[in-house]
Formats: structure tokens, sequence, C-alpha cells
């Protein structure tokens, strides 16, 4: 202590504002498995780099016995730090004070530290914790969450915002989350639903647990609103750290280089072999991605939902790359409604922070039957090809076996602005695979053929032989080459350097109408 009174009171001032709710509420966080506020920024934040703003602020409401319990700095704690030396802004909200609640102040921190980071051009964090609006402020809560909601759209594609649910996310507090860029859960930790349990029980007479509504499971593998699941809090804020990495700080600057050592010139023969003889047979994509990226690391986004489409964030010779590959491992790398709204999210993720997209397709088509008609495949599939249209990043696209039909068309064609398109050798590109094409052409024929079963598998033999190759595309310079699978890499790395000044618009307007 020094003799100085007024900064012995500063320093008691801001140690009661460092205890939250006060010891017992701490340690009850800390038996259901949960870190405080404080403590996820210390893991988020490089080494002594948070600093924090509106220490002191406290609420201003009376009722309801809010005057007994007034704490500084309210029920969130916000400021800024760095990542890697690299500036970002985070808040990361408080369950021991008051549960997290949000209410007027709590939501003025959280909208000036948004307000702070599109000044300056850098990512916004929020670390979600809360018990939802605080009830005792009424209307003043919801308004707070409306001021926050508009700051998420106007930074939308112009700084990174991600978010990280550490604990209870319910009601409209969801949607400032779902309008940020990524969101991260914590397994059998946090959860997010519009309406909780005991709601769904009186309205639907559902029985259903708070895990089992909007646990990360749910969400990461069958709604795919949350874009990675981690099995603890430090493994979360980890990689959230990892991911900033492939981001630039804001739409106007480039995504960091970072020196991998990994030589581009390296050739993988194993890719050669990759793909099957017998083109039914299925392969794991995401083996010809670690071959190909730089050190074989790839970070994975929406890795249990739709994986019948592979998308995430790896390096090229050094530069951050987005990678969107049809999975023939999964229902064939075929696309339904859940692998085109995923493809299209991650394409304008891309494209709206300066980030290459490289596309590795294989796909037979679009999933057929009345679920996918009726739940409006039409719709998601033009999300998908909207995206790509849209995109004027660099595009560079690598046809591994199958491309049939329109879903050619939508996986980053020649034809809707692609910079550069490559094939394997095992490319196949046609309006629809033998089978169904013979079936459609030579109906009349198989008809009349004294061994229909014979002459159809000539006709496929003959349509194979004709269509299952790259070469009538190449000739037409719908592909700019076809290379050997093991050259790939350097192909790649080759093509990015000679788009690295690329300068591609689309036509002045307020905004496009993306077939929502």
């Amino acid at each position: 202590m020094t003799n100085n009174p007024r900064i012995n009171k500063l320093r008691e001032r801001k140690t009661q504002s460092h205890l939250g709710g006060g010891k017992e509420r701490i340690e009850a966080q800390h038996k259901k498995g949960r870190l405080t506020a404080r403590e996820r920024l210390d893991l988020l934040l490089d080494k002594g780099s948070f600093r924090e703003v509106d220490t002191f602020i406290v609420h201003r409401t009376h009722d309801f016995g809010l005057n007994q319990q007034v704490f500084p700095g309210d029920s969130v704690v916000t400021g800024w730090g760095t990542i890697d030396g690299r500036l970002v802004y985070a808040y990361s909200q408080d369950f021991t004070v008051l549960g997290g609640s949000l209410g007027e102040v709590h939501a003025e921190k959280i909208c000036k530290i948004m307000d702070m980071a599109m000044k300056n051009g850098a990512p916004c964090i929020g670390l979600n914790d809360s018990g939802g609006a605080r009830i005792q402020e009424g209307v003043v809560a919801l308004a707070g969450y409306a001021d926050i909601f508009l700051r998420n759209t106007m930074a939308s594609g112009v700084i990174p915002q991600i978010s990280a649910i550490m604990g209870p996310c319910a009601g409209g507090a969801v949607y400032s989350p779902a309008l940020t860029d990524l969101i991260f859960m914590v397994r059998n930790s946090s959860y997010m639903f519009v309406t909780g349990p005991d709601v769904v029980k009186a309205v639907t007479h559902e029985e259903v647990s708070f895990e089992n509504l909007g646990g990360a499971s749910i969400h990461s593998e069958k709604s795919g609103v949350c874009h990675v699941a981690a099995d603890s809090e430090a493994d979360t804020l980890y990689l959230i750290r990892k991911l900033l990495g492939y981001l630039p700080q804001n739409n106007m600057e480039d995504p960091p280089f970072v020196d991998t050592g990994d030589d581009p010139l390296r050739m993988d023969e194993a890719l050669d072999t990759l793909i099957p003889d017998d083109a039914g047979k299925p392969y794991d994509i995401k083996d010809a991605i670690g071959m190909i990226v730089d050190g074989g690391q790839f970070f994975e986004i929406h890795e249990n939902f739709a994986q019948n489409i592979v998308v995430g964030f790896a390096r090229l010779g050094g530069h951050s790359v987005g990678i969107v590959a049809n999975q023939p491992a999964v229902l064939a790398g075929v696309l339904d409604i859940d692998a085109s709204e995923k493809g299209a999210r991650f394409v304008r993720l891309c494209d709206s922070f300066n980030i290459p997209i490289i596309t590795f397709e294989d796909v037979p088509g679009f999933l057929p039957g009345t679920v996918q008609e009726h739940g409006g495949i039409i719709r998601s599939g033009a999300k998908l090809l909207y995206a790509y249209c849209e995109a004027t990043v660099p595009k560079l696209t690598v046809i591994t076996r199958k491309a049939y039909g329109g879903a050619y068309c939508v996986m980053s064609s020649k034809h809707i602005r692609s910079d550069v398109n490559l094939a394997w050798p095992t490319a196949e590109i046609a309006v629809m695979g033998p089978d169904g094409a013979v079936n459609i052409v030579f109906r009349k024929e198989l008809d009349k053929a004294k061994d229909p079963i014979q002459r159809k598998a000539e006709l496929v033999a003959e349509y194979r032989e004709k269509f299952a190759n790259p070469y009538i595309a190449a000739e037409r310079g719908y592909l700019d080459d076809v290379i050997e699978p093991k050259e790939t890499r350097p192909r790649l790395i080759n093509a990015l350097a000679m788009l690295s000044n690329k300068r591609d618009t689309n036509p002045a307007k307020k905004h496009g109408n993306i077939p929502l």
C-alpha cells in the first residue's frame, strides 16, 4: 500500500470491480466447470495485453431491489488487447454479476467497444455467458439488444466478428452471435435457443433437456448454427486465437502472410493414386487437401454439419486461403440444402475478407427427392451459385472427378468468373452420369434391343469413353489445363501469385437480392 490515500482508494475500487459478483459466485462458476469473464480474457489475449474500459460503470436502475445490487463494471468486462501481437477488441459477459444479464449499461459497454473496433478496423470478439435480458430494466434492456444488433449488422463484412458461447445464451441474446461471422461453442457447457425447455414443454408438450434443445452438439451437427465446437473453454479460446491467424484485421487489408517453411514446389506422388479406378467408389477429399496445403494444416469450419461438403482455412505458399470441397466419402459428395447453404456462407465470408477461394470439385449433382424439393433445394442451391458468382477474390478450381449437371456450373466453373480452372485426368464433365444419360438418350433403342442389358452396357461404355474425361471441356477452354494430381500444390501456389493483383468489380448497386 502507498501512503497516498487517493491511490489506495483507486486500487480498492479496482479490486472490488475485479471480484465481479463476489468470491462465492466465482466459486459457483468454477463448480460448474466454467471460467470467470476475466479468466477467459486472460486465456484469449496475449499475456498482459488486456486494457479494460468502463471498470467503474454501474447500472442506473432502482426498481425491484436493484439499488441493493450494484457492482462496479456491471455484468460485462470490456476492452482491447492483442492476439499474436495484433489488435482485437473483446467483451466477456460476467455470469457472477446478476447472471450476466444485459441491461442498459451492459449494452452501452458492448456498443462502445464495437464502435471502437469499427473506427480502428480490428476484429471484435464476444464471449457470451448470460441469463438474457435484465427483466427489472424492461424495455431498456430490449433496446440495448437492438443497439448491439444494429452494430453487428453494420460491422458485417467490415471487421471479423467472432462469438464464443461459454454458457447460456437464450431468447433475443442469440441474435447477436447469429449476426456475427463465426460461432464457437463448448460441448456440455454452453447452449443457445430462442425459447427454453419450459416454454417448449408448455407450447408443444415436448420434453427436452437444455443440451438436446440447444447444446453444442445439436448446433454443430444438426442446425449448423455453431461453426466450431470444442471440448473445453480453454480449447475454444485457443481455436479462436488460431482462427484469427487466417483473417485480416478488416476488409481493407489482406490476410497475414506466414512463412510455413513448406516448399511451394513440393509434390506428393500419393495424389496420383488417390482417385479409385472405379468411379463409384468413394475417397476422402480431406486426404487430398492435407497433401496439398502447407504443412497439412487445415482449419475446418462446420466439421460435423453437412459433411458432404468440406469448408475451412489453410495456407498455400504462406498465404491464407479458403477451401470448399465436395466430399465423395459422404453421400457421394452430392449437394443438398444444408451443404449448399454451408458452402455459400463460407464463400461469402472469404470474399468479405479478401481470402482467395480454392474449390475441389467432385460432385454428381443435387440430391433428388421430395424432401429436398419441398425444403427448397432450388433456393438453397441458388445461394451457393449466387455466392460464387458475386465473389471477386481470386478463385481457383480443381476438378478431381465428377462434375455433373448444374452442380458443375455452381461449383466455381469458368463460366461464373473462376480465374483458373484445372482438372485431373480422372475428371468427368457431363450433363449427367453415364447410366442416367443412356437411359434418356437411347430409351427407344434400348426398348427395341434383343438384349437391352448388354446393349446398355455397351452404350454406357461409349458414353463414359467420350465424357468421362476432361478433354472436351479443355478443348472448349472451360478448363485452363489438365494436370497430374501431384502437380496441384505448385500449380495452385503459382496461380495465387499470378492473381495477387487481381481486380474485379460488381455493378454499382445498393446490394443484390440473394435468394434467402
